[in-house]
């Protein structure tokens, strides 16, 4: 499910809409992606390190380039405004998990696939705190370690109750 908050009015709601995910992704390649923050981001494995993981973003109104190493260390196939592979492979899980339109439109570009959307991404390189990000990540994973309940859990309190999100 994917949790959204995109009309007018939803930021001063207990509750958010849920939307079920476009398709099913395999978390292997990229095991986390989210449009927060004003930013496409996520975290990629590294193809060449299993132990070893990125953090690559895309800014959504300058399409500033990001990649590095989850402790900072800049990726070596990022080059000014062209995205490395970890930048791609991000973006097209988050067309897979949010559909091509969606990106596209957050990224503010006119494009519903992964192809188009990073044709048009014309951004410079930048430098983002990857450590922001890869937090977000690692509190996902926390999540999968609490043991399983029917009760509630004080943590999630926050998610929608099934059968009240309309």
């Amino acid at each position: 499910m994917v949790l959204v908050s995109d009309r007018p009015g939803d930021e001063r709601r207990s509750t958010v809409r849920v939307l079920p995910l476009v398709q099913a992704r395999k978390l292997a390649k990229v095991p986390f992606v989210e449009m927060a923050d004003g930013r496409l981001q996520g975290v990629v494995s590294s193809g060449s390190d299993p132990a070893r993981v990125y953090v690559s973003s895309i800014g959504a109104a300058d399409h500033a380039l990001s990649c590095s190493t989850n402790n900072n260390r800049p990726c070596g196939g990022l080059g000014g405004r062209w995205a490395c592979n970890h930048i791609k492979a991000m973006v097209t899980e988050a067309v897979t998990q949010y559909g091509g339109e969606r990106v596209g439109r957050f990224l503010r570009v006119e494009a519903d696939d992964t192809f188009e959307i990073l044709d048009q991404i014309n951004g410079t390189s930048s430098s983002t705190q990857a450590a922001v990000v890869f937090a977000r990540f690692l509190r996902h994973l926390s999540y999968l370690e609490l043991p399983t309940t029917s009760g509630p859990i004080p943590e999630l309190h926050w998610f929608p109750a099934s059968g009240a999100v309309r």
